[in-house]
């Protein structure tokens, strides 16, 4: 009697449990405001930090004489960065031209007086303009596509695209145009939170990333972690950064910023940014940030699959074949267990005279592939010429199924 009430009460108890589930599900993909866009900076050279500090005769006069000075610093900050020579012996550009080749000013920080006018900028240069000035070109060499999962720690709770948080936001509107490293930065909605949580960056098994990297485009991962530590509720905060790479999260480089109080935390999140995209960066140059082999999903090797294959015994006998007239195009069905298979039978097919294409369109492995051919002359003539092949032939017209002739099972004792 015991195990017939569990019976009974096990239907209801499952369907509730299934409902749970389904809502949880559909609570961790819901929302409209997970992910943050990441900036895109693929046309645009950029200059930040550029502090001015200058007086006019009213407000506005003082930030356009500001915003004017901050082009001219930035394009000599850009030029030496591109060179590798000092500031000072930049070529100067008039306003005219510096207004041609600067698409944007970012306000970083501004203070703005009767006057007098104090601000930290970041200069936004046109790539294709500015770098046909520099003698770049507007292309750079970058690294192979790097997918970035960033993932954050308060107290001890760590996240990454779960829902969205500061570190987020500071990989989202950090410009990697200029960066040696080719980051693949997801957005964070849709499936995202599911596939790259903080839990995945912490699993070494190569058989889930690889599927990951593969949806994502991406060659091998980089997870900058940063573990935010605040002293009291908006009094002084710090962050220690840490650069890692590959599945195995392997440590490129660890530091700690500080901040005076919380109101300076994304600044402080946009400072760890920049210094391990540099981190990366000197990776990169020094050969360390290399796509794991082991994450290359292998295509097999075509000398094994000609080892696999099976000879095909083509009939010595002279089959009259009507070839040399219209060329027309056949679908053929073909029974392909393996890779050999299909292989065997692409090589059979393209054998035969009058053939002069045969490409395997729709692939399975384990079941019925379809072959596209064409064959220049008539459905009677390829079909003959299959069954010279050793192929049983089914259906007619254009639309054929071949399969290889069942071999018979071994006599008994």
């Amino acid at each position: 009697m015991t195990l017939f009430r569990r019976s009974k009460l096990l239907p209801p108890l499952v369907g509730l449990l299934a409902l749970g589930g389904g809502g949880v599900l559909y609570a961790q993909l819901e929302g409209a405001d997970r992910g943050v866009a990441p900036v895109d900076s693929a046309s645009t050279l950029e200059v930040t930090g550029i502090e001015v500090d200058v007086t006019g005769k009213s407000a506005a006069e003082a930030r356009l004489a500001g915003w004017k000075q901050a082009q001219a610093l930035g394009w000599k900050a850009l030029w030496a960065k591109t060179t590798g020579r000092p500031r000072s012996e930049a070529p100067g550009l008039p306003d005219s031209v510096l207004n041609g080749i600067v698409s944007s000013i970012v306000i970083e920080d501004e203070q703005i007086g009767p006057t007098r006018y104090i601000a930290r900028l970041g200069i936004l240069f046109d790539r294709a303009r500015t770098g046909q000035m520099l003698g770049v070109g507007g292309q750079m060499r970058r690294s192979a596509p790097m997918l970035v999962i960033p993932v954050m720690q308060t107290g001890s709770s760590q996240y990454s695209f779960e829902y969205r948080n500061e570190w987020q936001r500071a990989w989202a509107r950090y410009r990697t145009g200029g960066s040696p490293v080719d980051y693949v930065r997801p957005a964070g909605s849709g499936i995202d939170p599911l596939l790259l949580n903080a839990a995945q960056t912490g699993r070494p098994g190569r058989g889930w990333w690889r599927l990951l990297l593969d949806q994502y485009g991406a060659a091998d991962v980089v997870m900058p972690h940063v573990h935010l530590q605040r002293s009291y509720p908006g009094g002084p905060a710090s962050a220690t950064f840490t650069a890692r790479f590959g599945p195995d999260g392997r440590v490129i480089e660890r530091f700690t910023l500080r901040v005076a109080s919380s109101a300076g935390i994304p600044k402080l999140l946009n400072a760890g940014v920049e210094r391990l995209d540099a981190a990366y960066s000197r990776a990169l140059a020094a050969g360390y940030l290399a796509p794991d082999p082991s994450l290359a999903i292998q295509e097999p090797a075509i000398a094994q699959l000609l080892e696999t294959m099976e000879p095909v015994e083509a009939s010595t006998a002279e089959i009259p074949v009507q070839t040399g007239g219209a060329v027309a195009s056949f679908t053929i069905q073909v029974d392909t267990p393996d890779a050999g298979s299909v292989n065997a039978a692409e090589l059979s097919v393209s054998r035969i005279r009058g053939v002069t294409s045969a490409l395997t369109t729709s692939l399975a492995l384990g079941g019925t592939s379809v072959m596209k051919v064409t064959f220049a002359g008539d459905g009677a003539g390829f079909a003959a010429a299959l069954q010279a092949q050793g192929w049983t032939v089914q259906g007619l017209g254009t639309n054929l199924r071949i399969s290889r002739a069942a071999t018979p099972p071994p006599d008994g004792p």
